[in-house]
């Protein structure tokens, strides 16, 4: 098959997109692509096409790349996005670099577009090599996926199949001209090392070890998506609803877990927290021994990259965002007839008519006593230990009080205090942030 068809094939199943938006940094592999794309366009029926240029601003050389880029697409009559962004400085440049550009790619797709980049064959055996020197695991080893979720819209890299020589051959055929980067030349940067010394010298003792790499990337993302599988499997029986729901917080029970082998649990929390944070490396697991082995009486946390899991009332709870800071002083509520935000803890709101004020919200600060019917006062403190409540919700229950006297704990209605029945206190707990874009 022709370059052109096997793209084509490649593509078939987003031809019903709304747009096909090329990355085109103006290099020799997004050149070929975007030609290959605009010579379709021409003949058969495409979403329309337009191209993204981002320019980083890192080195003087690409102060002419986006002058370059809008000539070829003026050429090939494809419409050009210029976007101009701010490298973080970080201890990897390249890796800053790359989530500066996919962020901005992420920003300017629409709904259901797609982002079409020139990674290849040669870019997919490098990804492996590199990967497996640090360490991955077979997700890791999996290498760069055909298409993935991106902002609102989907990444492609339809060449994953093609070597760099083919797509150089079709470029000096087609007497395409293209920038080239400084960059790739300094081996002090892991890739361009890898790129230009090591994975030459094995393919002068093994030709064919490029197309093999790539080859075992393909055979890791087969075993990583069986393991998904077995994931799901696994999480449908942790997936439980449990009595505390209404805290909106990501959790499965503990014991549906505590029942599987040790590499099956961490296949399971691997697959659970992949979209939550950064999962933690092969050392950093023992945090999760630590948590699943804990005294019954004990609180354990594991802290990993972007938040904490909980374990408490027999189930593991993820907490982020607003979740890792307990809130803390007293705020009046002056219009009860309207719902009361608080500051980095959701939104209080009574159902019925509000007692007569006023009233004031605030949390546990210890020695708190409320006086329910037919009980008489009790401390607050049992009576929380009684409910089960999670003890990390404890310090940011909302408790409503009018005249420094404790009304009522708020989404407990067993623990208002001597209250009409016609109204009740309902919180609506903070969003827990879900973890990566």
């Amino acid at each position: 098959m022709s370059l052109e068809s096997r793209l084509l094939t490649a593509l078939a199943p987003w031809r019903a997109a709304p747009a096909w938006r090329v990355a085109f940094s103006g290099g020799l592999d997004s050149t070929v692509l975007l030609h290959l794309l605009a010579s379709l366009a021409r003949r058969e029926r495409l979403p329309p096409l337009s191209a993204i240029h981002v320019h980083h601003g890192l080195q003087a050389a690409a102060d002419a790349w986006p002058a370059h880029c809008q000539r070829v697409c003026s050429e090939l009559g494809v419409p050009l996005t210029l976007l101009r962004v701010t490298v973080d400085a970080g201890p990897s440049l390249e890796r800053a670099a790359r989530d500066a550009r996919y962020s901005a790619f992420a920003g300017e797709l629409g709904a259901g577009e797609v982002l079409i980049s020139a990674q290849h064959r040669d870019d997919q055996a490098e990804t492996l090599l590199f990967r497996l020197l640090r360490g991955a695991g077979v997700r890791g080893l999996a290498g760069m996926p055909a298409s993935r979720l991106l902002g609102p819209g989907y990444l492609l890299r339809p060449l994953l199949g093609v070597s760099r020589t083919e797509l150089e051959a079709y470029a000096r055929s087609q007497g395409l001209s293209w920038v080239e980067d400084p960059s790739n030349g300094d081996t002090r940067l892991a890739r361009n090392f890898l790129r230009r010394d090591i994975l030459p010298a094995l393919r002068t003792r093994w030709p064919a070890a490029t197309s093999n790499l790539a080859r075992c990337a393909e055979h890791m993302a087969e075993a990583d998506e069986l393991l998904g599988e077995l994931a799901e499997i696994d999480l449908a029986m942790a997936r439980t609803n449990g009595e505390f729901g209404w805290l909106g917080l990501p959790s499965l029970d503990l014991a549906a877990l505590v029942g599987l082998t040790p590499s099956r649990q961490r296949n399971a929390l691997r697959h659970w927290l992949a979209p939550l944070t950064p999962l933690p490396d092969r050392d950093h697991w023992v945090g999760w021994d630590n948590l699943r082995d804990a005294a019954v009486d004990a609180r354990p946390v594991w802290r990993l990259g972007a938040g904490e899991l909980h374990r408490a009332d027999g189930r593991l709870w993820w907490l982020s965002g607003d979740w890792l800071a307990p809130p803390s002083g007293v705020v009046p509520w002056l219009d009860p007839s309207s719902p009361l935000e608080l500051p980095g803890n959701g939104r209080l709101e009574f159902l019925g008519t509000p007692p007569p004020g006023p009233l004031t919200v605030g949390y546990r600060r210890g020695g708190e006593v409320v006086e329910l019917p037919g009980r008489g006062r009790r401390d607050l403190k049992r009576l929380l230990n009684e409910s089960r409540l999670p003890a990390f919700v404890r310090g940011r229950l909302p408790l409503l009080s009018a005249s420094g006297r404790l009304l009522a704990v708020a989404n407990l209605p067993e623990l208002d205090s001597l209250r009409a029945a016609e109204w009740r206190l309902r919180w609506t707990p903070p969003t827990n942030d879900q973890g990566l874009s």
